[in-house]
């Protein structure tokens, strides 16, 4: 548990507060004409995606925390574990599913990013990538004539997402999809 002050602060630095680990995303010091200065600053959540605005008196002390980000490629599901494999090292880990951001596009051989504190070696959750290719599972089939203007229709993706899609695509054919978004970005060209 390393100490820091406030003079200390840098963007993206990660600190604990209340609790919960959160980024800096801002700060600005502030000396006003009156009483003590202080730190105001923007904090996002690392964990819970909460965005807060704090404000610490000059030279308080937080707790940094070191977070690393690391490359695994989900292997399988088995109830509500996702165990994924390290890329260099190939050591296999469960994951809660609960920790899984975006579950329902968890696909096989897909690398996620899991967000460590190394300070307590605990995984605080994996994180899809932005963009994924993957198979549609199901949908209704295309007719002749349809269009991308035309309109579109709701596709099953392999990991369990229900996106719309272009009239046009058939069951079996493979798309990429913005996972933060749930949109279909294009057919992926076999």
């Amino acid at each position: 548990m390393a100490k820091i002050s406030t003079s200390d602060f840098k963007t993206g630095m990660n600190i604990r507060q209340d609790g919960e680990i959160y980024t800096i995303i801002d700060f600005q010091h502030v000396k006003p004409g009156k009483g003590g200065a202080f730190v105001r600053t923007k904090l996002k959540g690392v964990e819970n995606d909460k965005n807060i605005d704090k404000t610490f008196r000059s030279g308080e002390s937080v707790e940094s925390v070191r977070v690393e980000r690391q490359p695994y490629q989900f292997l399988y599901a088995d109830g509500d574990m996702f165990f994924f494999m390290h890329q260099e090292t190939y050591e296999q880990i469960p994951i809660e599913r609960s920790r899984v951001e975006r579950p329902e596009y968890v696909v096989d051989g897909l690398v996620y990013t899991l967000v460590v504190d190394v300070e307590n070696e605990q995984i605080l959750y994996a994180h899809p990538p932005d963009h994924i290719e993957t198979e549609v599972l199901e949908t209704d089939p295309g007719l002749k004539g349809d269009t991308a203007q035309g309109g579109s229709k709701p596709a099953t993706l392999a990991g369990g997402a229900v996106v719309q899609v272009p009239l046009f695509i058939n069951q079996g054919e493979m798309i990429k999809v913005d996972t933060r978004t749930g949109e279909y970005l294009e057919r992926v060209k076999t």
